[in-house]
């Protein structure tokens, strides 16, 4: 056993135990830490890496293509798994591996690992993805292989004094990138369990409201409050803000792919708020049979970044479908942040709403008398079946 692995690094419990552990089955390990825009220091944290027993750590900075490559995309259909989870971790998997995948050419590795339980759904995203990116690597699971609890790792952590940063009394499993954060652990596995104050780390309380404008340009949002951003910047800025006043907390029972229903908890300030925003854009204006299939097809997008089919054809032809639809999805959103954020406004240059069709009012272009006969022609088939076989 061993030769050259290039694992995902993350600085976490389970990625810094793997380094060692994979040291002593005889491999040199290349840490790969791939920015998605996680907070603190991830360059102390590759840093580290090489403290723990790699040979070569790396960080790459990602941001900008996993906001434009991924989050775009995800925004474009509105995806939510479940009706409820913006995908904030099973995005940043496909992107993660292709950058492992394309180091691994580079260095020559022999393998690829990642620290994923065998619980959870990541294990399977990134061996989606590198079974199609990298197709002749080993992939190596060392917390998975090793039947390793967390406990486990801390106590192993602990027996070696590696510098990491989990302890007992704060035991709690994060990942966090643009998108929004992702908790698991300790108290959090009961959901009888109110999720404690302390696990919220981008959100807050608070019983004050702020209304900010969303400029949208084709389905992507192109400014805050009139300021023209970059969609990294428009990210930043709505996760301050939106969690600022309480939006984005997600506590929910999940289907996990595996077949086991799990627990998870989310802060997703700006997912929460962009989503129903581009939401009620595309209500203004998209013709009613595209967005009535697009509704459809959305689950659908989830589904397969959900279960780690990032890479697959029909992800790809559903892009395609939502690159056209998102053409006249152009104007601003007003929204209200205050624990959840709700669109009070909203208006478009290619609205297909008008007014004078719309009103109830003086000023209506619409011919009532037309209804009447429409109204029979729409009933036909339901009155002829009725009756032939009554109701």
């Amino acid at each position: 056993m061993g030769g050259r692995v290039v694992l995902a690094y993350s600085g976490g419990l389970d990625t810094s135990v793997a380094i060692p552990w994979l040291g002593d089955q005889g491999w040199e390990v290349v840490a790969v830490a791939v920015d998605v825009g996680q907070p603190g220091e991830l360059g102390a944290d590759v840093a580290r890496a090489s403290e723990l027993g790699a040979v070569e750590a790396r960080l790459v900075d990602a941001q900008t293509e996993f906001a434009e490559g991924f989050v775009l995309p995800a925004l474009a259909m509105n995806a939510l798994y479940q009706g409820r989870y913006p995908l904030v971790s099973a995005l940043s998997r496909p992107l993660i591996a292709k950058h492992l995948a394309a180091i691994a050419r580079e260095t020559g590795a022999d393998a690829i690992a990642h620290g994923c339980t065998g619980k959870g759904n990541d294990q399977i995203r990134f061996e989606a993805a590198l079974a199609v990116l990298a197709p002749d690597a080993r992939v190596l699971a060392p917390v998975r292989d090793w039947d390793l609890t967390r406990d486990d790792a801390i106590e192993y952590a602990q027996q070696r004094a590696l510098p990491i940063k989990t302890t007992r009394s704060s035991p709690y499993s994060t990942d966090d990138n643009l998108w929004g954060r992702s908790i698991e652990c300790g108290v959090l596995e009961d959901p009888w369990h109110p999720v404690p104050e302390d696990a919220f780390a981008i959100t807050c309380t608070s019983d004050a409201t702020h209304e900010i404008e969303l400029g949208f340009e084709q389905g992507v949002p192109v400014a805050v409050d009139g300021e023209r951003l970059t969609p990294v910047e428009i990210l930043n800025v709505v996760t301050k803000v939106a969690g600022t006043y309480g939006v984005g907390r997600i506590d929910m029972v999940e289907d996990r792919l595996i077949g086991i229903k799990s627990r998870e908890v989310y802060e997703a300030p700006a997912a929460m708020t962009l989503i129903p925003a581009h939401q009620e854009l595309e209500a203004l204006t998209l013709e009613r049979s595209v967005a009535r299939e697009k509704r459809k097809l959305e689950q659908t997008w989830a589904d397969l970044v959900y279960e780690g089919l990032w890479f697959s054809p029909l992800r790809t032809a559903l892009d395609a479908f939502a690159r056209v639809t998102q053409q006249v999805v152009t104007g601003e959103v007003r929204v209200r942040l205050g624990t959840t954020a709700q669109v009070t406004a909203r208006r478009s240059q290619v609205a297909l709403y008008d007014t004078a069709l719309a009103t109830y009012g003086e000023g209506a272009t619409f011919r009532e008398e037309d209804a009447a006969g429409f109204s029979r022609i729409w009933s036909l088939p339901s009155k002829r079946f009725a009756k032939v076989h009554g109701v």
